[in-house]
Order: C-alpha cells, then structure tokens, then sequence
C-alpha cells in the first residue's frame, strides 16, 4: 500500500455483553483496492462492514476514511454506498426508479441524472428494463440493479455484504465478473464480505480473513493459500482445503504437516511417504478428487487430471513432496514458517498405521 490508507480501522472492538462482534480489529485498505472479508458465519465481519459504514458504532477504537474520523459521524454523511444480499430495491418502484433514487433524493440535475442512468445500465446489462419493477426481474437483473443504484452515486467507496449469496450458482460467476469489471473500471474501493472462499479469492486484491471476532490473516489471495499462517487458515482456504498430517508418520514429531491436493501425488512401488485407503472417487471431468482414509491425517485428498481409475476401498501410497509441506507446531497451530525445515523427507511409511487415531490439529484463536 502507498501512502495513506483510504479506509483504516484502528483496533476497533464491537460486542453485546462481551460476546460476538469483533474485538481489536486494525485494517488498513488502499484507495482502489478491492478487499474481501472472508470468514465462517459468525466470525464478525458483517459487523466490521457496519461499522465501516455508520450503522453501528463501536465501543472502542476509530474509523477513518479518506483521513478523516468518521468513528461518529452518521451513515448517511460517509460518503458511501452499500450493496445488499436483500438488494434492497423499492418493490412498487421501476428500475429507472430505483437506480435514480438516490439522486433525486439529492436534488441532482435531471441532465446529469439521465447521463448517470445511461452509463449505469450500459455498463452493467440493464438496457430496455427501465420500466420494469423488481418483481418482474430475475435475481440476476434484481442485484444489477442495485449495483447500477451503486454506480450513480459517484461515491469512490462501495461495501458489500455478501450481495451474490441468493443467486444460483452460473449467476454467481456471472455477476462476480461483473462486479470485479465495474469495481477496475470506475476506479472504486471496494469492502467485500462472504463467506465463500472461491469468491474472495477471485475478486480480491485482499483478503482479511476473520475467526470469532479477530483477524486469523490478512495477505493477498496467493499468500493465503500457498502460506497459511495458521492450522485454521490453511483448512478454511481452499478447495478443497489443505490436508493435514500428524508429523510423527512423517519423520516430524510436534508438527502437523499441511499439503495442497495438487501436490499430493500417487507414490512409486515402495517410495510411499502414506499409505491409506480409498475412500471415495469424485470425477469433475477436467480432475478427479480421491479421497484417501488415513488415521494419522485428515482432509487427503488427490487432486488427479481428467479421469483417474481407482475404487473405494483400494490401498493407495500417495507421495507427499517436501518442497511443497507446510509445517505447523502442533501446540500453537501457526505457522513455522520454514517449509524446508526437518520435515521428514526421507521418512517412508512401509505400512498404513491403524496402532492410533491421530489428535486433531489445535487452531490459535488470536
């Protein structure tokens, strides 16, 4: 980031009787940048974005935009617009309607009114549904909408609270493009939540991803998934997630050794690192995921092109390269940082271990 932020959060902490909420959040996001908060339900980050944007106000800590502290000042004095999962639109209004409203509200010029409507839904696919209302649209028409609503009001900030989750999957990646387009295009700040991973990690430039109220990390969508820096992290980014090993049936004892489905793959005649169990076989057409039962992991699966023949139940040695493991302390949950660093290279597994069930992975929660 050069310079000053656009937006930055300044440990700002927001709960209900000491619970839920956020706590201690610092963000700092980069005039044009497209930011995503990504998290499980309930993690806090739609509270993060209505703090951002005026409707609650936090117990303790600042907000600023565009360097002014905004911490107190009303929603409707930020500068900003929203777009929702609910699209918000005025049933009984047309979509010209809805996407002027705000402008008439101001008292634009009806000339710059008719120019903002023009590029709006030039830009974003609506020509000819003007006189239409919301209940004659599709969900897709519905959210363009009230991006298009967005569009107009000129302001160089947008949130974004979850906006694609009602849509069906094919819209889902349709409106994604659009959103990242007019998001490069108009040149604007984006604050993006959701809870789905391939989402932010598509749109964004950053993602903060967020655990019960605090940020787990924060880093671009590549850092996030080829360097977690905690054992949460690495299985919440990702799909499918990165698998986990207990380090002991590695040469890695004290470690949880994590590795990508694409780098995991099916071993030579005895130089097997695993040795586990087939236990279902997904073809996808262009890959095909096996998922393989060991009980000193979790999460194994590989990530095999086009068409892979294997069948529940068969003994499957899976190599996992040490170039490509990432360690985790088994006490902490972080990262160590060092991927290269006594991981068990040689250590070869001869038979599957069925002596112990494997203890789960413990996750940091600051």
């Amino acid at each position: 980031m050069q310079g000053a932020p656009f937006v930055a959060l300044r440990n700002v902490t927001r709960q209900w009787h000491g619970r839920g909420g956020v706590a201690d959040v610092s963000l700092e996001v980069g005039k044009g940048d497209f930011v995503s908060i990504l998290g499980p339900s309930g993690c806090g980050k739609s509270t993060l974005l209505r703090i951002i944007a005026g409707l609650e106000t936090p117990q303790s800590g600042t907000v600023h935009i565009s360097g002014r502290d905004e911490t107190h000042v009303q929603a409707s004095r930020r500068g900003l617009s929203m777009v929702f999962q609910s699209y918000a639109l005025f049933p009984h209004l047309t979509v010209r309607e809805n996407v002027l409203f705000g402008m008439r509200v101001r008292r634009a010029p009806a000339r710059e009114r008719e120019a903002k409507l023009a590029e709006a839904t030039a830009m974003l696919g609506l020509e000819g549904l003007e006189r239409r209302k919301p209940s004659q649209l599709s969900g897709g028409q519905r959210q363009r909408v009230a991006l298009a609503r967005a569009v107009v009001s000129g302001h160089p900030l947008c949130l974004m609270d979850e906006p694609l989750s009602n849509l069906d999957a094919k819209l889902r990646h349709s409106v994604r493009r659009d959103i990242k387009a007019l998001q490069r295009r108009l040149g604007l700040t984006v604050i993006y939540v959701t809870h789905d991973q391939t989402e932010a990690m598509s749109l964004s430039d950053t993602i903060v991803l967020m655990r019960e109220g605090r940020v787990e990390q924060i880093g671009s969508p590549q850092a996030l998934y080829a360097a977690p820096e905690t054992i949460f992290a690495a299985e919440f980014v990702g799909e499918p997630p990165m698998a986990m090993v207990d380090g002991a049936a590695l040469g890695a004892p004290d470690t949880w050794v994590g590795i990508r489905p694409e780098h995991l793959s099916v071993a030579t005649e005895g130089k097997a690192d695993l040795i586990g169990l087939v236990r279902e076989v997904e073809y996808l057409g262009a890959e095909t995921h096996i998922v393989v039962d060991h009980d000193a992991a979790r999460g194994l699966i590989v990530s095999a092109t086009g068409h892979a023949d294997w069948r529940p139940g068969q003994t499957i040695e899976l190599t996992l390269p040490a170039k490509h493991r990432v360690l985790f302390d088994a006490d902490t949950g972080r990262n160590k940082k060092d991927p290269q660093q006594n991981c068990g290279a040689s250590h070869r597994q001869t038979e599957p271990r069925d002596s112990h069930t494997a203890h789960h992975p413990q996750s940091v929660t600051d």
